[in-house]
């Protein structure tokens, strides 16, 4: 899950959501496509499946990644061997989902945040939302000298507009440190040296 979170920068309902015919391993992807969320009423909590993304965009095809492709084969194998221990007691209902319990329970959005938590405790870091997970993604795209509309399409942004207006100081950031990394450079020197007062 690791992999779906801070690589592709997923957002928690397309990671619940993500089902066996989403991901193919003969072209090496996967479509984000469903959806699973979690919700409240009258003090009860609800999941619902949805056939659908947050919208039209986030329906999107990606790359599957070598260590990504590994541990989905594993997953495979590990539930297999789940149902042969489990018998009757395995719950057969969700199989189409990639992501299950032991006992073939889908997990719930929550479960995500949660365990997200717990992961950041155990290794003593500071303490982020999930979501911002898909921030960091965004960074380190910008960092590779990802376009926005590359990220717009990666992260599934409704907009252009959208990813630009989040994203947007990122872009800044990494122009003052190019000014910075100039400024105290050989080449600002070299431009120093060649100034002839024009």
């Amino acid at each position: 899950m690791a992999v779906m979170l801070g690589f592709y920068g997923l957002r928690r309902s397309e990671v619940v959501g993500l089902r066996w015919d989403s991901v193919d391993f003969e072209q090496n992807t996967i479509t984000i496509q469903y959806t699973v969320t979690q919700y409240s009423l009258d003090g009860k909590r609800y999941i619902a499946e949805k056939p659908r993304t947050k919208n039209e965009s986030s329906r999107r095809t990606l790359p599957m990644i070598p260590a990504l492709r590994e541990k989905l084969i594993a997953m495979q194998n590990e539930r297999e061997e789940y149902r042969k221990l489990c018998r009757k007691s395995y719950n057969n209902d969700y199989l189409d989902f990639v992501y299950v319990d032991e006992v073939g329970e889908r997990i719930r959005p929550d479960y995500i945040t949660a365990t997200f938590r717990r992961l950041l405790k155990k290794h003593n870091l500071r303490k982020v939302r999930y979501h911002d997970l898909r921030h960091s993604c965004a960074s380190l795209l910008l960092a590779n000298n990802i376009s926005m509309k590359e990220i717009q399409d990666w992260l599934g942004h409704s907009t252009f507009k959208t990813t630009a207006d989040i994203y947007a100081h990122l872009s800044f950031d990494s122009k003052i440190s190019s000014a910075n990394a100039l400024a105290g450079g050989t080449a600002f020197a070299m431009l120093g040296d060649g100034e002839s007062g024009s």
